[in-house]
C-alpha cells in the first residue's frame, strides 16, 4: 500500500509538471505608439518596455497593437492625429513581441507608400505581423504560431474609420472588419490551417467609453460563433469590461500600453493580459496593470484584483 501511495503521488506530480511544461503562456498588451515622446526616448537609448521585463520574459508568445506606421517615407494624411515612428524602434519590437497587429486607424497615417515600406522593414527584420499586408488576401491571413505541439492562429481587424486604409486586391493596407470576411477567416483558420486555438484582436469601440458598445458585443458573438476561442480588443484608450460567451473570454479593450498625450484619468491605465492555454486547451488568465507616466511609458502597478 505504501509503495502504491508513493507511486500515485509521483504520477500526480509528473502529470502536473508535464502540464506546466506544456502550458502555453501568452501576453497581450494594448496600443503601442512609438512616435512623439516614446519615440524620443528610444532615440535617447531608453527602453519603454523595461518595467514589464519580467512579465514579457515569462511569456512564450507576446502580442501587441502597433498604433503607428514605421517609416521615413510618405506624407501625413488629413486627419487630427498622425503617428510615424522611426525604423530605429524595430529592434526593440523584435526583442519583445512575437507578432504585432497592424489593423488599426493609424497604420495608414502616412499613406500607402509608408505602409508598404513598413511591411518591407518588418519583413526584412523578421518581425511578424497580422491584420495588414500588401493586398487584401495577405491582410486577412492568420498569423500562425506553432508552439508546444499546438497551432495558434491570430487574426486582426479594424473597425474605426477611415476605411481608406483598407487593403484591396491591388493595394496594401489593413484588414477591415467586414462580418462576412471575419467569419470566413476564422472558419478558414480552423479548417484549412487546422488551428487548435483562434484568437481575434479587433480594433473597435468608442474612445473613452468604459463599457463595450452594442456593436462590439454583437461582433464578439459573431466571432465566437464562427469558431474564435478568445477575443482581445483595443482602441478606446481605456480598459473595458470583460465578458464570457459560450465559455469563451472576451476582453473588450486593454487600453493604452505605450502612448503619450494623456495627462490623467482612465487613459493612463492599461492592462497586460497574461493568457495561459493548457495542453487540453483550457484557458485561464490574469491581468497586470500598466500605469502610464508623463511620457506615455508604462510602469508596473500590480495585478488586477477586481475584475470588471
Amino acid at each position: 500500500m505504501k509503495f502504491l501511495v508513493i507511486f500515485l503521488l509521483l504520477l500526480i506530480l509528473n502529470t502536473k509538471a508535464y502540464s506546466e511544461e506544456k502550458t502555453i503562456r501568452m501576453l497581450f498588451v494594448g496600443d503601442v505608439m512609438l512616435d512623439e515622446l516614446p519615440g524620443e526616448m528610444i532615440k535617447q537609448g531608453k527602453n519603454p518596455f523595461s518595467a514589464f521585463d519580467q512579465i514579457f520574459e515569462k511569456a512564450d508568445v507576446a502580442i501587441g497593437n502597433l498604433e503607428c506606421v514605421i517609416s521615413e517615407k510618405g506624407e501625413p494624411e488629413k486627419k487630427p492625429f498622425t503617428f510615424r515612428a522611426h525604423p530605429r524602434v524595430i529592434p526593440l519590437l523584435k526583442k519583445y513581441f512575437s507578432a504585432l497587429s497592424l489593423a488599426n486607424n493609424h497604420s495608414g497615417d502616412y499613406g500607402p507608400l509608408a505602409f508598404s515600406d513598413m511591411l518591407d522593414l518588418l519583413d526584412q527584420n523578421g518581425v511578424l505581423y497580422f491584420g495588414g499586408g500588401q493586398n487584401i488576401r495577405l491582410a486577412h491571413e492568420p498569423q500562425m504560431i506553432g508552439i508546444k505541439g499546438k497551432r495558434i492562429a491570430i487574426l486582426g481587424y479594424n473597425e474605426f474609420l477611415p476605411r481608406s486604409f483598407e487593403a484591396l486586391n491591388d493595394r496594401s493596407g489593413i484588414a477591415w472588419s467586414d462580418d462576412d470576411y471575419v467569419i470566413y477567416d476564422i472558419q478558414r483558420a480552423k479548417i484549412e490551417y487546422k488551428a487548435d486555438v483562434v484568437i481575434v484582436y479587433p480594433h473597435w469601440g468608442w474612445e473613452r467609453e468604459k463599457i463595450a458598445s452594442a456593436r462590439q458585443m454583437k461582433l464578439a458573438r459573431i466571432m465566437i460563433d464562427a469558431g474564435a476561442d478568445v477575443i482581445v480588443g483595443a482602441h478606446p484608450h481605456v480598459t473595458q469590461n470583460i465578458e464570457w460567451y459560450k465559455d469563451k473570454p472576451i476582453f473588450y479593450s486593454l487600453g493604452n500600453f505605450v502612448f503619450n498625450g494623456f495627462d490623467e484619468g482612465e487613459e493612463t491605465t492599461g492592462w497586460a493580459l497574461e493568457l495561459s492555454i493548457s495542453p487540453d486547451l483550457q484557458i485561464t488568465w490574469k491581468i497586470h496593470i500598466a500605469k502610464l507616466d508623463q511620457n506615455g511609458i508604462p510602469q508596473y502597478a500590480g495585478e488586477l484584483k477586481d475584475i470588471p
